[in-house]
């Protein structure tokens, strides 16, 4: 079952069990997706084109952390209860994401990648980091890869 499916799955059951929160984030997730399919028609793709799962779960990956960001913020303003509620909508949101890998995986991962962009300095950096992302869309945080992948190849 791709994301859209399990989405449009919790969604429902979320309605029947009557969870406003998670219902809600559900939402917001569906708005995100379906405003991604919007703008891509906008460009000309043919009518009833869709954004793959690659574009969703880098939909998902950019809501978890501006939630993450927000709850952050709000912590230190002093608003805990709305960052528990950002926080709150990060676990609903990653439910739907792949699992995220440990910092060995994604070292090995990192390793791999030059090899196989077959990188040797600094200026193959977007070389490695499109392979990357080919392969771990929504399972690492690209953000902090990217200065990983500078270190080994500076």
């Amino acid at each position: 079952m791709d994301v859209r499916q399990r989405l449009t799955a919790a969604l429902k059951d979320a309605m029947k069990s009557k969870e406003a929160d998670r219902l809600s984030t559900l939402r917001l997730i569906n708005a995100a997706i379906k405003d991604r399919d919007i703008a891509l028609r906008g460009t000309g793709a043919e009518e009833g084109a869709t954004v793959g799962t690659d574009e969703v779960l880098a939909i998902l990956g950019r809501m978890v952390k501006q939630r993450q960001e927000s709850a952050r913020a709000y912590e230190e303003g002093g608003r805990l209860e709305l960052a528990e509620k950002e926080l709150a909508e990060v676990r609903v949101i990653e439910d739907f994401l792949p699992r995220q890998l440990d910092d060995a995986e994604t070292e090995a991962a990192v390793d791999a990648a030059i090899v196989e962009a077959g990188a040797d300095s600094i200026r193959d950096m977007g070389r490695v980091m499109a392979v990357l992302k080919g392969k771990y869309m929504g399972q690492m945080d690209f953000g902090r890869v990217g200065p990983m992948v500078k270190s080994r190849l500076g």
